[in-house]
Formats: structure tokens, sequence, C-alpha cells
């Protein structure tokens, strides 16, 4: 499929859907640039009557102050559409990507880091808005004015229309030239200025180690070099800047001289350029308008350049294998209501993107109510034993059941009733302590998560807040152990059936442990347990290893 297919597409839609502002757009667009076209015109007459001795009409006057307030009011008015526009488009395009979140299998999250996928979420839709906004509409509008001008130029003067549509491709290669000089040395600026944020700060973390192997010389000269990089990238860019000024105004002050000496000859070329002095005043307004859009023109093709990577993630991401279709075919009813939690590893191989393999012929079997404690050196592979058993993961061999249903294909909503996660930290959401217990779960009542506060013993910490369970949280509000109480709380309140204690207590000192330990016997009451802590083994008298 092709690589824009999907922007496309989105795109089709919008002009469907906002059919008002798209012809909305579409009138100021071709209002900008034949209102751009006109004032000059009218003020080629007003010349020519005040050459001839005429009386200049006050309609001819109020025509062009008229003309050069619409030109305003158009270009304003265009700038306001394509913003709209471009917020209309990249709300869509949003839209479609957190639409796909939903349908992605849980492993894309473990593949893929937060950050990762919120900067093609925000910077690479951004790219869009500036594909659509600084970029082809743009582009539509200036290229229309360009063409708009050469027309009008070839109808004032034939000689100097042929000049025009000579050097408008030459001044377009020197502007793309000079644009491409100045974003190369912006790179390298941002790139020298990166490594000087970098230098300073490691500097003063390691100071210590520079001080006893005598580096400070060395560590100066780095950021001295680094200074340098960065002062000269910004004369590259300077330099580039301050000549292509005058370079484009001596090259429209060379095509006036050569019209105006072309024009005082006599003969065939007196014809070919011949012209009023009013025409002589409009192509001078002309010639000058002419080089402000190709410069616009050159910056919306970086643009449109700068945004092609973007949407190519973009629908790389869109283009991401979702969740098998059959986990909405499974009977959610029947499954919720089973009173077995029995979990089954038959044959199961499994490795990361095909490499060595992580689990190898593992079979076990945990009854319901059943205490299970894994055991094994680092990188045998008992966090990823919990991965499958979520289904995060599907094994390349073998079989993997929950109940009697494959593990992958239980439903994202049903697995918080059947699973209760507790990891080593405590991934903490934007929202109240009460949302960090319930995960914004409508179906989780306040009375639920009041029990399982008290469950862990927490309530009474959470009441001496400010504002109880309705407190903001923040990472300053309680102890790592208390946190850990809170992760707890917030695996058991929706009282699930399968408890996955993920070396919860590796972090804390003895006497936080306690309590954590306490309370997790607390919250594994009549439930499946499988832990890959030696705590949870120890302290209870039932229960059984597996070693991996």
């Amino acid at each position: 499929m092709k690589h824009h297919s999907e922007i496309k597409s989105i795109a089709i839609i919008l002009l469907k859907k906002e059919k008002l502002l798209t012809l909305t757009l579409g009138i100021t667009i071709i209002g900008s640039i034949l209102f751009s076209v006109f004032p000059p015109l009218v003020l080629k007459k007003i010349v020519n009557c005040f050459s001839s001795g005429q009386a200049v009409l006050l309609s001819l006057a109020l025509t062009y102050f008229a003309l050069i307030i619409f030109v305003g009011i158009f270009d304003a008015a265009k700038e306001v559409m394509i913003t709209k526009y471009g917020q209309k488009i990249t709300h869509e395009v949003r839209s479609v990507m957190y639409k796909k979140l939903s349908r992605l299998p849980s492993g894309y999250f473990i593949d893929h880091e937060a950050g990762t996928i919120t900067s093609r979420m925000v910077n690479d839709v951004d790219t869009i808005d500036a594909l659509f906004s600084n970029g082809i509409i743009s582009m539509i509008v200036d290229s229309g004015k360009v063409l708009a001008i050469i027309i009008v130029i070839f109808s004032l003067s034939t000689g100097l229309g042929f000049i025009i549509l000579f050097i408008t491709p030459i001044l377009f290669l020197l502007t793309r030239y000079f644009q491409k000089r100045m974003l190369k040395a912006q790179l390298e600026n941002r790139i020298a200025i990166g490594k000087v944020n970098n230098h300073v700060p490691e500097t003063i973390k390691n100071i210590r180690m520079i001080h006893s192997f005598a580096k400070e010389n060395y560590m100066e000269k780095k950021y001295d070099s680094y200074i340098e990089g960065s002062y000269h990238a910004l004369e590259k860019s300077n330099f580039c800047d301050s000549i292509y000024s005058p370079i484009i105004v001596f090259i429209s002050a060379i095509v006036i001289s050569i019209l105006m000496v072309f024009s005082s000859m006599g003969g065939e070329m007196q014809t070919f350029f011949g012209m009023d002095l009013g025409s002589a005043v409009a192509i001078i307004a002309y010639v000058g308008k002419v080089f402000d859009p190709l410069e616009s023109i050159g910056m919306e093709i970086q643009n449109i350049q700068s945004a092609l990577a973007g949407i190519k993630r973009i629908n790389e991401f869109l283009h991401e294998p979702e969740k098998n279709a059959q986990e909405e075919t499974m009977n959610i009813t029947a499954f919720t209501n089973s009173s077995e939690s029995d979990i089954r590893f038959d044959q199961v191989d499994f490795s990361y993107s095909n490499l060595v393999p992580v689990v190898e012929y593992l079979s076990f079997q945990v009854s319901s109510g059943e205490m299970v404690t894994f055991v094994g050196r680092t990188g045998a592979g008992k966090s990823t034993v919990f991965r499958l058993i979520l289904g995060m993961y599907e094994p390349q061999k073998g079989s993997i059941t929950i109940c009697g249903n494959k593990a992958s294909l239980i439903p994202d909503k049903l697995k918080r009733k059947l699973f209760g996660y507790v990891e080593q930290s405590f991934p903490m959401v934007l929202g109240t302590i009460a949302q960090q217990i319930s995960l914004f779960d409508p179906s989780i009542s306040d009375e639920q998560i009041i029990e399982a506060a008290k469950l862990v013993g927490m309530h009474e910490h959470i009441l001496a807040l400010e504002k109880g369970y309705e407190t903001m949280a923040n990472m300053n509000l309680f102890s790592q152990g208390q946190f850990q109480l809170l992760s707890i709380a917030r695996a058991v309140v929706a009282e699930p059936k399968i408890m996955l204690l993920d070396e919860i207590t590796a972090n804390l000192d003895s006497s936080t442990e306690q309590a954590v330990v306490a309370a997790l016997l607390r919250a594994s009451k009549n439930r499946t347990v499988l832990s890959i802590s030696h705590r949870m083994y120890e302290q209870t008298t039932k229960g059984k290893l597996i070693t991996l």
C-alpha cells in the first residue's frame, strides 16, 4: 500500500464532511490570488490619468483603496481557513490513531516505548498540519499568484513577460539553494547546541573523575569545539540570509533596467518592450511581487518534504497488526461466570523477534486457588511467562489457556476482572488518588475503591490528605512502600480471580516489606496467586515452586 494512502483517505473524507469549509477555503484562495493582481492595474490607470493631465476620478481612487483593503481581508481569511482546515485534518488523523490504539495487541505497547507512541501522536501529526497549512495549500496559493502575475505582465509587455518567464526558474533554483544552505547550517547549529547542553551536565556529574584523571583541559577543549561549531554554523546561516535579499533586489533592478532600455529603443524593440508610464509603474510593482511567493514556495516544498517522513511513520502505525478478531466472538458472560481460574502451559516455545528462545518446551498447570512461585536465574523468562499469561504475546509453539480459553484471545475489557497485576514500581497516571486505584474504570464504584484501600491498609493515609481520595496524585504524597500498597489496591479493586506478583518486594526495606507482604496475603485470599518473589512462598505454608 502506498505510504500516503491513509492520510489521503482521511483528507477525502474530510472534504466530503466539511463541504462548507472546503468551499470557503476555495473562495478565499481564489480571492487572495485575484485581488493581489488587480491593485497595480488600477494604479496604472491612475498614473496614466496624471501623466496625460486628466483629473483622477474619485471612484478610481476609491476602487484602488478598496482593492488594497480586500487584498488584506482575503489574505487574512485565507490564513484563518487554512488554519481551521489544518486543525480539522489533524483532529481527524488523531481520532483515527486513537481508535487504532484500542485495537492494537498488548505486545505492541511492550515493544514500543511510550515516548515513541506519543511522538507519533503529537509531533508526526503536527507535520500534517504543516503539510496542509504551510505546505500544499500555501504552495497552491503562491503558485497561483506567480502564474497570475506572469500572465498580467505578458499582457502589459510581451518582452518583459518572456524575461520573467526565463528568470523565474532561475530565481526559484537560487532560492532553494540558499534555503538548503541555511537549513543545513541551522541543523549543524542545533547539533552543536545539543552537544553543549549534554556536555555541561555530564561535566558537572563526573567532576570528581575529571579532577582525578586531570582531564580538565580535555573537557575545556571539547566544550570550546562545540561552541565554535555552533558559531560557524550560525555564521553560515547569517551569511546566506544577508546576501540573499540584496541578490534578489539586484536581479529585480536589472530586469527593470533592461525593460527601460529596450522600451526607449525604436522600431520593433519599442513595440516588443514598449509601454506607457502607467504600465511601467504597474510592472515595477509586479516584478517586486514575483519574488515573495517564489521564496515562499521554496520553504513550502521544504515543509512538504519534512512532512512526508511524519506521514510515513503515521501510516506505518496505522498498518500495525491488530488484535485477533476472534476476541469479539468469545462468550464473555460464560467466561466471567466461571468459578474456575486454572492456567495451562502445554509445550510452549517463545522468543522475542524470533531470536534465542526465552522459554522452551514449557509445560505446567496451576489449579484454581493454588499459590505458585516461579524461580530461576535472571533472564530465565519469569516475567515473560507473566506476559504470556496476560496475552501480551502469543507463543511460537504450544498453547496457553486460561479457564479453558486461549490466553491471547481474552478481550482486554475482561482482563481486569480476571487478572490483578502488581509490578515492582507504581506506574502513576494523571489523576486523583481514587483514579489511581480505579484507572478511570466507570464500572468500579467509590465503595470498591475504599474497600480496596482498606484491604491494603492505605485508607487512613489517604483520608489524612487535604482532599482525601480526590487529592491529585504526585510522587511526593507517599513513600515507595505506600505506593506499592496502592498498586496492590489497584490490582484487587476489580476483584480478579488471578493475582500476578512480579518481584514486588525487590526494592523495599525489611519493615516496609513485611507490611506489603501482609497486604498481599490479605489480597490473595481465595485467589489463584502466581509470584516471582520468594517472600510469598516463604511466609505461607502452602504453594509450590516452578523452576525456569
